[in-house]
């Protein structure tokens, strides 16, 4: 695998929408290398290195050997320009493109530095007084090329997401041909309306609906939801979904670009690419370093050579340490391979990022306004209250007998009350009674569900403040009667999210405001409220108020998130500081967010934030140690405790440089967040 421009052994075809490229952090300084071509560089630069250690005067002192021989020192030599130009390679071509793309970077520190002990060297080798640098030279390739292959790894281990996505598709699928016949064909020959054959344990091969079986689909992978899903025929089914216990017939919708894992490796690829200001902070500090570490190099070999009255090997040995110890790496990597680790547990864990810069801002939020229907609520009617009337009928036979009747009318009210009963009885004489409501022979009594309207037409009245509270609550109530006489009252409106005040409370725990705009009456909105423990609502919103709304919100200093699902949220979901769509809205919502929910969960708008928190505090981190790091090992490498016996060799300092880059890329890997 290459890094940079890498290719995964899972890669799709171009025409099925996915790509198995994975991130790129940083990928311009390795531009054309590989993992495997630094392994195999630094191996044999190290085969090549033994031999010049043996050979330099320098290493035979501190050893006590003398091993000498007529030529040695250009055997010594040929090694040396082996190391230089084979294991130095990398470095040098990177020294020339950063100059040429007038950027200078690590690679131009590096470059710098193995160029100058070797011209160096290969001068007194010629006739030149002094002290050969080879070892410090062939050490220093070295140390680097193992510091790259590590850093590399691990940079390819934190950027895995696409390449994770990518191996959820299978590559075939079970065609239905006809009844009993199948054939096993692959994925880009499928087409829209194609009915496919999914076994227990295999993959679903793409987006699709169900129309024969029925089964649990294990989603984790794709939306984080860690239990099985139970679908029927007719549910909607995700590409990538390991199937359960039995096998189901799936009638493919989407493909290729249109599928959802498609354009779940659309967005995750467009976020690991994409700068953010914490970055672009990085790179910026990582040029003047450069520029510094260049003028301190100079800087410390001529205060050397001029002040100190050192040698010039002595002193051109202290400026290669000081320009090797002083790159930039750490710096540079700090931020990209946080952005890389991030994104990546977003997506497994149902949370897609399309705006790098509003995520990382979601962490200085302070006000959540949710959208009511859909996403605070199921956008779906069902039962809050079942009220006896008599002490006759328990509030279970109140619902199974409306239920009941309700059963054989296609009305929504009548939907939401058959939902909510797991029992219903035989019903005879089944009639409607238009506009009023229904009824029918239950269990040999004439039940009758009506509406208001009907107990007013028949002047039937009521005493209840049970029933009185559910209407001023907003809801719609109807009544249950029983041969004639009135037995009760079933409240029905739009069922809230069992999370969320679950999610509320959390939110305010972390000194959230949590509000809501809606378009339904403030009899509505006031018990949503109330329920789900909001701090604050708008009612009565039209559509192209909700975008002044967040404006207003925004006005009195919060940085607001605003979270929604429809089509009339576009708008708002724009103005806010942070636009966070539910999975299950419209296409317009989703464009138009910085973040998407995949679960429909107001749950995973406390993970977003949590997440957002927790990426910032990782990049400070980083940022923290690769400043920290130049801070103290500069001077060192100068040389300032000298007089103390404290000296770095261009060996040591790289060992030190590389270890400071692998602490980084190891620190991005342990992000973790509470979801």
């Amino acid at each position: 695998m290459q890094h940079g421009n890498h290719t995964g052994s899972h890669q799709v075809k171009p025409d099925s929408g996915h790509t198995a490229h994975g991130p790129k952090p940083r990928a311009g300084k390795h531009r054309g290398h590989s993992t495997a071509d630094f392994q195999r560089r630094f191996w044999i630069s190290l085969a090549a290195t033994i031999p010049v250690l043996l050979l330099s005067p320098m290493i035979q002192q501190f050893l006590g050997l003398t091993f000498t021989f007529a030529g040695d020192i250009y055997l010594l030599w040929a090694l040396a320009t082996f190391i230089y130009i084979y294991g130095g390679w990398p470095f040098l071509a990177g020294l020339v493109r950063e100059l040429k793309n007038r950027n200078p970077g690590m690679m131009v520190l590096i470059g710098l530095a193995i160029t100058v002990a070797y011209l160096y060297s290969s001068a007194v080798v010629l006739g030149l007084g002094g002290k050969l640098l080879f070892w410090e030279l062939a050490t220093l390739v070295v140390v680097m090329l193992l510091g790259h292959w590590v850093e590399m790894r691990s940079l390819m281990g934190a950027s895995r997401a696409l390449e994770e996505l990518a191996r959820l598709m299978p590559s075939t699928a079970h065609k239905v041909i006809s009844a009993n016949r199948t054939q096993d064909v692959a994925i880009e020959e499928l087409a829209a309306g194609d009915s496919v054959l999914v076994k227990p344990g295999e993959k679903i091969p793409t987006d699709g609906k169900i129309t024969v079986g029925s089964s649990s689909l294990n989603e984790s992978m794709l939306t984080g939801e860690s239990r099985p899903v139970e679908k029927q025929p007719g549910d909607s089914v995700i590409g990538g979904a390991i199937n359960g216990e039995a096998s189901i017939t799936v009638e493919v919708t989407r493909l290729g670009r249109d599928s959802y894992l498609a354009r779940m490796m659309e967005l995750v690829e467009a976020t690991q690419k994409s700068k953010s200001r914490t970055q672009n902070l990085a790179d910026r500090a990582a040029l003047w370093l450069t520029i510094i570490a260049i003028g301190a190099g100079l800087i410390t070999l001529s205060a050397w050579l001029a002040v100190a009255g050192r040698s010039l090997d002595f002193a051109l040995e202290r400026m290669v340490t000081v320009m090797v110890i002083a790159c930039p790496h750490a710096l540079g990597l700090a931020i990209p391979l946080v952005v890389a680790v991030s994104t990546g547990i977003a997506a497994r864990n149902g949370l897609l990022i399309r705006n790098r810069t509003s995520f990382e801002r979601a962490r200085n939020v302070n006000a959540v306004v949710f959208d009511k229907t859909g996403t605070l609520t199921l956008g779906q009617f069902g039962v809050t209250d079942v009220i006896p009337l008599a002490d006759e009928v328990t509030a279970e036979d109140l619902l199974k007998f409306a239920a009941s009747v309700e059963a054989h009318s296609e009305h929504p009210i009548a939907r939401g009350i058959v939902k909510s009963s797991g029992e219903k009885y035989p019903v005879k004489n089944f009639r409607a009674i238009t506009g009023k409501g229904a009824g029918g022979e239950v269990k040999g009594k004439k039940v009758m569900v009506v509406s208001p309207g009907y107990l007013e037409e028949n002047k039937i009245s009521y005493k209840d403040e049970r029933i009185d509270k559910a209407f001023t609550e907003g809801k719609t109530v109807v009544f249950v009667l029983m041969e004639g006489r009135l037995e009760g009252a079933v409240a029905l409106a739009d069922i809230i999210r069992p999370e969320s005040k679950e999610a509320i409370a959390v939110l305010k725990s972390m000194g959230i405001r949590c509000m809501m705009l809606t378009g339904d009456n403030p009899d509505v909105a006031r018990w949503v409220a109330e329920e789900t423990g909001l701090d604050e609502y708008f009612a009565e919103v039209l559509p192209e108020q909700k975008a002044d709304k967040i404006t207003e919100i925004q006005k009195r200093g919060l940085v607001v998130a605003m979270t929604g699902d429809g089509i009339n949220d576009a708008p708002a979901l724009a103005q806010a500081d942070v636009g966070i769509a539910v999975g299950a809205g419209t296409d317009i919502a989703m464009e138009t967010a910085d973040v998407i929910l995949v679960k429909s969960n107001p749950m995973d708008v406390v993970a977003a934030v949590r997440l957002a928190k927790s990426t910032y505090n990782k990049m400070l981190q980083n940022l923290a140690w690769a400043t920290g790091y130049n801070v103290i090992t500069i001077p060192l490498a100068a040389g300032v405790l000298f007089g103390l016996g404290i000296l770095l060799s261009p060996a040591v300092g790289a060992i030190l440089m590389s270890a400071s880059t692998v602490i980084v890329a190891v620190n991005a890997r342990f992000l973790r967040y509470r979801s």
